[in-house]
């Protein structure tokens, strides 16, 4: 995984940042602090999914001031709780000798791997949409349910995750696969930035494929990889 980092014994790092979206007057993106923490944790939630690892231990890095602090832990805890699985232990630090004039803010998770047996031959499909900014609030109906997916992989419906970033479907394809010059066809914009991994990328058995159908709906879509 791209921003997954094996530490040994079993033990995963991912991270993801955010800067100029939050409460300040310098932002260029103004959103609560609690919105813009929950979206920075859910892409570290979801790169621990696709390492097949649990957090048992989060770690909050803010620049933007002790005000900031507790809006930050909600939003994390925000995110669990929406998942549906309890919130691990949050600890962190605040920079106070600096004000910065915009906000800034990491989230920092360590998990631990999960053994998983994997199924038969799997298809790709997209779940949600590409969204950036002011996209995520205005159309979150189209937003990749962490619920569900925790769901559909408890479950075995889908095998594996691999979360789509700000480089869009078509470099996460190309990274997964290890080939540079792959390309997919697909019903939404390949190109275009996913933002805080509003689409997730979904591995699913031929078993599986109705059920899977059933389940996320419309925002399912098949994606063909060519080599």
């Amino acid at each position: 995984m791209r921003n997954a980092i094996h530490i040994g014994n079993g033990y995963i790092v991912t991270t993801d940042n955010s800067g100029g979206i939050g409460e300040k007057p310098g932002d260029r993106v103004a959103v609560p602090d609690r919105v813009t923490a929950y979206f920075a944790a859910r892409v570290a939630l979801l790169e621990q999914w696709a390492s097949h690892a649990e957090p048992v231990t989060i770690v909050i890095h803010n620049f933007s001031g002790s005000a900031s602090w507790d809006k930050y832990v909600a939003g994390v805890t925000d995110l669990f709780r929406e998942a549906g699985i309890v919130v691990p232990a949050i600890s962190g630090s605040t920079e106070t000798n600096m004000e910065l004039v915009q906000s800034a803010m990491a989230v920092t998770m360590i998990g631990e791997k999960k053994q998983r047996a994997l199924g038969e031959e799997t298809t790709w499909f997209t779940y949600g949409t590409p969204l950036v900014g002011h996209e995520v609030l205005e159309r979150k109906e189209e937003v990749a349910s962490l619920r569900l997916l925790k769901e559909a992989l408890a479950s075995g419906i889908v095998q594996q995750i691999w979360p789509v970033g700000s480089s869009g479907i078509l470099q996460e394809v190309r990274q997964m696969t290890g080939n540079e010059v792959a390309q997919v066809e697909t019903v939404l914009n390949s190109t275009k930035s996913g933002g805080p991994a509003t689409v997730v990328l979904v591995a699913i058995t031929a078993s599986k494929i109705s059920e899977a159908e059933a389940f996320f709906g419309a925002s399912l879509n098949k994606i063909q990889i060519i080599s």
